[in-house]
């Protein structure tokens, strides 16, 4: 997410340090240990699954609303929807086992998967080496964050840089924080940071005037201005990324299932067809890798 996710991307400061997002790719990133080695030789995922989680038959993710068309509540109600609870339930059904998903705030996602609370957490989370000190990735989904103002940009933005001496909007503990806080270190003229919950709420001190400027990811930010004229996105994505499904490090045999069953939905195009259902296609990963960012 180089997520808030962009827009709901991410946490509060006591875990700043794990929400920061890593750029750019770095190849095969840290190779997968244990069963990884058997994934290649021909086992499925739900083969590859820790004995303890068949016997459990429930696989529980945790995800954070507030980003589509990541994941949000679909209108009306409570029920969870989006490409991560889509992408959750479909690699519970590679793994055989019953999906149980949960809403849960955005800086509690990693504690919660530490403690045992989740199994799995997806939620547009950067895979990013400062969150790798405590979790596996399960790389998924790229992109990075735009710029995103009112329709016509009034203020004339075109960069970063333009983003100096000016309110500027940034969701707590999000890469895109992270991004913002990088370029603030440049600025001669310091920008005004103000941070928000998620997404939506940053959009709203755009409506009201208060902040000139925020950053999103780039998925998100399609979402809003397909369904507002109020907004105009620049083109250029900053800090592009991958996205990860997170583990928890004592887990690996879960993390190769998960990588496995992410791997078969590729091949056999249901990966694909879930993000293209939600305009996200061109996000899309040409193979599962583990621990993939910089």
């Amino acid at each position: 997410m180089n997520r808030p996710r962009s827009l709901r991307c991410l946490a509060a400061l006591a875990v700043v340090a794990l929400a920061a997002t890593a750029c750019g790719r770095s190849g095969q990133g840290d190779a997968p240990s244990g069963s990884s080695s058997q994934a290649a030789t021909g086992r499925t995922a739900a083969e590859l699954l820790p004995a303890q989680y068949r016997q459990k038959g429930v696989l529980r993710v945790a995800t954070a609303v507030g980003y589509p068309p990541m994941e949000m509540y679909e209108p009306g109600t409570t029920r969870l929807t989006g490409v991560d609870p889509d992408l959750a339930k479909a690699i519970a059904e590679r793994l055989k086992l019953k999906l149980e998903l949960t809403n849960a705030a955005f800086d509690g996602l990693i504690p919660g998967l530490e403690s045992g609370r989740f199994d799995l957490v997806m939620s547009s989370m950067t895979d990013s080496a400062q969150r790798r000190q405590a979790v596996d990735f399960v790389d998924y989904f790229r992109t990075g964050g735009v710029i995103m103002t009112k329709n016509g940009n009034p203020q004339g933005i075109k960069s970063l840089t333009d983003l100096c001496g000016k309110t500027v909007v940034l969701a707590k503990g999000s890469s895109n924080l992270h991004i913002g806080e990088e370029q603030n270190a440049k600025c001669k003229q310091k920008m005004r940071i103000s941070q928000s919950e998620d997404a939506p709420t940053g959009l709203l001190q755009l409506d009201s005037g208060r902040a000139v400027a925020t950053i999103v990811d780039y998925p998100v930010a399609r979402t809003f201005t397909k369904k507002s004229s109020a907004y105009e996105v620049l083109p250029t994505q900053y800090g592009t990324a991958p996205w990860g499904i997170a583990a928890a490090k004592s887990q690996g045999g879960l993390r190769d299932a998960v990588r496995k069953a992410l791997q078969e939905l590729i091949d056999n195009g249901g990966y694909r067809k879930i993000l293209d259902t939600w305009g996200v296609g061109d996000s899309a990963v040409p193979e599962a890798t583990v621990n993939d960012g910089q």
